[in-house]
């Protein structure tokens, strides 16, 4: 990756936006197809196998199937895993960078998203629920793909990623309950039908991204302790790394299998999740890049800026929605939709985002680690 990043740089943008699929794992660059076939097997296992809901409905935990749970878990632990937490002072020192992040992350982010899904899905409480679920789950996962293929801030980026995790586990829970029940009690809007409960939020983010958290953290500090860092960012993370994409399709495929139905006799309505998603995206991205422009951030750090504020973390996502409202919710399956959209949009924009270079200050090669 560093050699693809110094190539970038040296040989100019149109080299490096060429080369973005090629820098791509296998798994990364055909995410989209993966998740679409999973979605399809999805679909076929819940034809084949009426009694399936039945079945995940009879081994459950607080409420939650247990294979969904431990899918969850799956593609949260290798996540967590990759961030550096040793790193915090590196970019908290760039007050600029860093409160740029903040407010884009968790007010503009939130925010943004709350006002798409209602001008998109006013009529469609469900899917708007889990839209905003979605605007407030902030990137900590494949960003770093992301960053890496625009030749971003990598020490930054996992900085942000580690900032991001920690901040999710305290405010995410307060957040939910602000835009889903006060802020709409405020504007007059109608939220009859979606009883949220900040308290289920909080505990469902304390399971879903507390538990492999503190996994991720105890697994770098003993990994490195006993082998070395070397290790285990290459040999152990490889191994690892790809849980995640396996926890998501497995959560996928029985997600859409108990909900099925619901998407068969509904295709329009499903369709319209992609719209305001698709808006999220551009204008998240777009507004950052311009942010970092404008407070005289470079090239680098305003791509890494760019990129952490327009991901999203879905993998939480769903896990909240799961957790809160049921896998046969429409709140679920908004969070199914979000990768499949955020995933083609993101490698879209990492071209952009190299296109861009030529209107910043040169500045040399980001680091290896």
């Amino acid at each position: 990756m560093a050699r693809a990043q110094e190539a970038a740089t040296t040989g100019g943008a149109e080299g490096a936006e060429g080369a973005v699929a090629a820098r791509l794992s296998r798994l990364d660059r055909y995410l989209p197809v993966w998740i679409g076939l999973a979605m399809a097997a999805g679909l076929l296992l819940g034809r084949w196998v009426p009694g399936l809901s039945a079945a995940l409905e009879a081994v459950e935990v607080g409420g939650i199937s247990v294979p969904i749970a431990l899918g969850l878990l799956l593609m949260m632990y290798p996540v967590l895993a990759k961030v550096r937490y040793d790193r915090l002072g590196a970019v908290t020192r760039d007050t600029r960078l860093l409160a740029a992040s903040l407010v884009l992350n968790w007010v503009v982010g939130p925010a943004l998203m709350f006002a798409l899904a209602w001008v998109f899905l006013p009529d469609l409480p469900e899917f708007r629920t889990g839209l905003i679920i979605v605007g407030l789950a902030r990137c900590i996962a494949m960003v770093v793909i992301w960053n890496d293929l625009a030749c971003g801030d990598r020490e930054a980026a996992a900085v942000l990623v580690a900032l991001n995790s920690l901040f999710q586990v305290v405010a995410f829970g307060a957040l939910g309950w602000f835009y889903l029940d006060l802020l709409p009690g405020w504007l007059g809007l109608d939220t009859s039908g979606i009883d949220v409960s900040p308290w289920e939020i909080a505990a469902m983010v304390a399971v879903f991204l507390g538990v492999p958290l503190a996994a991720g953290y105890l697994t770098r500090a003993l990994g490195e302790r006993t082998r070395g860092r070397a290790w285990y960012e290459q040999r152990f993370l490889p191994r690892v790394g790809p849980l995640a994409l396996y926890g998501l399709l497995f959560t996928i495929v029985l997600l859409f299998a108990l909900q099925g139905e619901a998407i068969t006799s509904q295709p329009l309505d499903v369709a319209r999740i992609a719209l305001p998603l698709l808006a999220y995206f551009v204008l998240m991205w777009g507004v950052s890049v311009l942010l970092g422009r404008g407070i005289g951030l470079g090239y680098q750090r305003s791509a890494t800026l760019a990129f952490t504020a327009a991901g999203n973390n879905f993998e939480l996502a769903i896990a909240v929605a799961i957790g809160v409202f049921g896998a046969a919710s429409g709140q679920a399956l908004a969070g199914v939709v979000g990768p499949l959209i955020e995933v083609p949009v993101l490698i879209g924009l990492v071209y952009v985002s190299l296109w861009t270079r030529r209107f910043f200050p040169p500045e040399p090669a980001p680091t290896g680690p």
